[in-house]
């Protein structure tokens, strides 16, 4: 596995990228996997890169809808300070 910027994001790779072979069906094991092929690592890399971006997407739809919320909460405070001044 590549160097990790973050040291203690390791384990987390390491569970994920055995979460990811397991759903996909391939036999990974701690440590040493030469007699895998390469098409079977990549499908699992495949996949791992495809679980981070659907993950990255539900959190940017997330984001949205809270900004989206506190933005008409904003309009609907504005409005009632501004009529309430008019009164």
């Amino acid at each position: 596995m590549a160097k990790n910027t973050v040291p203690e994001a390791k384990e987390a790779l390491n569970r994920f990228k055995m979460e990811a072979a397991s759903e996909v069906g391939v036999n990974l094991k701690q440590g040493y996997n030469g007699d895998l092929t390469s098409a079977q690592n990549g499908y699992v890399g495949g996949y791992m890169v495809k679980k981070m971006i659907e993950k990255q997407e539900q959190m940017m739809a997330e984001k949205n809808q809270a900004l989206v919320f506190l933005h008409s909460l904003a309009v609907s405070t504005m409005d009632i300070m501004i009529n309430t001044s008019l009164r």
